[in-house]
C-alpha cells in the first residue's frame, strides 16, 4: 500500500500524495445489509477491510473497532462480520436506528413472522399516530392525506405487533422509515428537501412488504458464526461522549463541511418515530453544524494554520460560509484530539475525507485534518489518495443537488484522501 509520510504539511499540503488503487475497489460484492436504508454520502463497506487489512499488515491486530461518526452503521457491520467487537457513536437518531439495526444478530424468519402479524391487524389500527400537533403540522406537508392515514395504521401495527423492548422492533421501525420519502412528496433522490408536485407516492403497505423482504434477504446473507457480543452504539457526539473502553482501530469518514445537514434530511423519519417534535433542534450538537454560534474575531485564535488559510481565503467571498467552515474546522481539532484518548497502545485512526469547493475558494479538509492529527500528538500521518468512482464519471451538482455531467458552477472533487494516524 502506498502512502506517503505528511510530516511536514503545513507547507506541503496534500497534493502531492499518491493515487493508491487498493483504497479504490472492493474485492468481493458490497452486503445486501448495507442496501436496507437510504443514507447520504455512504461510507464503502470495503474501506473497513481494507483499514483492517492496512493494520494486520504492521503486525497490529485489532480486537476493538471504533467509528467515531458511525453513521448508518458500515463500520460496525464489518467489524461484526469480522468477530470483532465495535463501539460507536453519531448524533443523528435515524443513523443510529438504522447502525442498531444493521449489526443486530436476528433470524430471519422471526422477521418474517413479524411481518405476517403486522401485516394482519393493519387495517384494523387507529390513523391517529399519537404525533403532537408540531409534528403532524410538519409531516402533513410532504404527504396526501391517504398515505399520512396509512402510515400512521402502519405504525401503530408496528408498535402492536412487536413488543416495545424486543430487539425486532429496531428492525420494523427501520423498515418504515425506508419508505417514507418513496411514499411522501420529496423528489426522490433529492440531497435537500424538495417538494415534488407530480410524483406518485408509493403504495404503503407494497413499499414496507416489499422493504421486509428486503430486509429478510440481508439478514439471511450473514454469517452467524463467529459472531462478538453485539456492538455498543450510542446516539452521542463524539465531543461529550465518555471515551469507551480503549479500541485498537478507529475507522471512520468524518462529515462534510457545508454540506448536509442529516437532521434535515432524515426530518420524516425523525418525526415519525417521534425523536423531536421539530427536526431543527437535531442540529444542534452536530460537529461544525452552521447553526452554531461563532465569534469569529475570538474563535479564530483556535484554528491552525491550514484552517487559518482557507477561512480567511473564504471570509470577502462569503462571511456565512467562513463562519460555518470555521466551526467545522475548530469541532475538527478537538475530535482529532479527543481520538488520541479513545486508542489502544499502538493503536491506529483511520480518516477517509474529502476536499470541497466553496464560492470558488478550495476547502482543504484533509490538509486541516492532517494537522489537527499531528497537533493533537499523533506521531505520524500517513496519506493515500482513492478515486470516487461516481463523482469521477459525474463531476458537478445541478440544481437539485444531484450528480451530473453537464458543466455547471458546483464541481465537486472526483478524490478523497484516506488519512491514518499512527499513535
Amino acid at each position: 500500500m502506498d502512502v506517503t509520510d505528511t510530516a511536514q504539511m503545513y507547507d506541503r499540503r496534500l497534493a502531492d500524495a499518491p493515487e493508491d488503487a487498493h483504497w479504490n475497489v472492493s474485492d468481493a460484492p458490497e452486503p445486501r445489509i448495507h442496501r436496507i436504508h437510504g443514507y447520504p454520502a455512504k461510507f464503502p463497506a470495503f474501506l473497513t477491510t481494507k483499514a483492517l487489512e492496512y493494520s494486520r499488515s504492521l503486525g497490529n491486530h485489532p480486537k476493538r473497532v471504533a467509528d467515531i461518526f458511525c453513521g448508518c452503521g458500515t463500520v460496525a457491520q464489518e467489524a461484526r462480520r469480522e468477530g470483532l467487537e465495535f463501539w460507536g457513536c453519531d448524533i443523528n437518531p435515524v443513523a443510529t436506528l438504522i447502525a442498531r439495526t444493521k449489526s443486530a444478530n436476528l433470524r430471519p424468519a422471526r422477521i418474517e413472522q413479524f411481518m405476517q402479524k403486522i401485516l394482519q391487524c393493519m387495517p384494523a389500527q387507529s390513523n391517529d399516530a399519537g404525533l403532537s400537533h408540531m409534528a403532524t403540522q410538519r409531516l402533513q406537508r410532504w404527504f396526501t392525506p391517504s398515505r399520512f392515514e396509512e402510515l400512521s395504521q402502519l405504525l401503530n401495527a408496528i408498535r402492536a405487533a412487536v413488543p416495545d423492548r424486543s430487539a425486532y422492533r429496531d428492525v420494523f421501525y427501520c423498515a418504515f422509515s425506508a419508505i417514507l420519502k418513496s411514499c411522501s412528496q420529496w423528489r426522490q433522490r433529492s440531497i435537500k428537501p424538495t417538494f415534488d408536485y407530480e410524483k406518485l407516492p408509493a403504495e404503503v403497505e407494497t413499499a414496507f412488504t416489499n422493504q421486509c423482504l428486503l430486509l429478510i434477504r440481508a439478514f439471511a446473507e450473514l454469517p452467524q458464526e463467529g459472531v462478538t457480543k453485539r456492538p455498543e452504539i450510542l446516539q452521542a457526539n463524539v465531543l461529550t461522549v465518555p471515551p469507551p473502553v480503549p479500541v485498537d482501530l478507529i475507522v471512520t469518514s468524518p462529515p462534510y463541511v457545508t454540506s448536509y445537514e442529516y437532521a434535515d434530511l432524515h426530518q420524516l423519519s425523525s418525526l415519525w418515530l417521534g425523536y423531536t417534535e421539530d427536526h431543527r433542534s437535531l442540529r444542534d450538537g452536530s460537529i461544525g453544524s452552521a447553526q452554531h454560534s461563532l465569534n469569529l474575531r475570538r474563535d479564530m485564535r483556535e484554528l491552525n494554520t491550514v484552517g487559518t488559510q482557507v477561512v480567511f481565503s473564504l471570509y470577502n467571498h462569503n462571511r456565512r460560509a467562513a463562519h460555518a467552515v470555521a466551526n467545522y474546522y475548530i469541532d475538527m481539532q478537538r475530535v482529532a484530539r479527543r481520538c488520541l484518548t479513545f486508542l489502544a497502545p499502538r493503536g491506529l485512526a483511520v480518516f477517509v475525507i474529502g476536499n470541497t469547493r466553496y464560492s470558488g475558494v478550495d476547502i482543504d479538509n484533509a490538509a486541516h485534518l492532517t494537522e489537527a492529527l499531528l497537533d493533537a500528538g499523533f506521531s505520524c500521518v500517513s496519506a493515500a489518495k482513492r478515486t470516487i468512482s461516481n463523482k469521477a464519471a459525474t463531476p458537478y451538482r445541478n440544481g437539485n443537488g444531484r450528480f451530473s455531467r453537464e458543466k455547471t458552477p458546483n464541481h465537486i472533487y472526483d478524490h478523497e484522501y484516506v488519512l491514518i494516524a499512527h499513535q
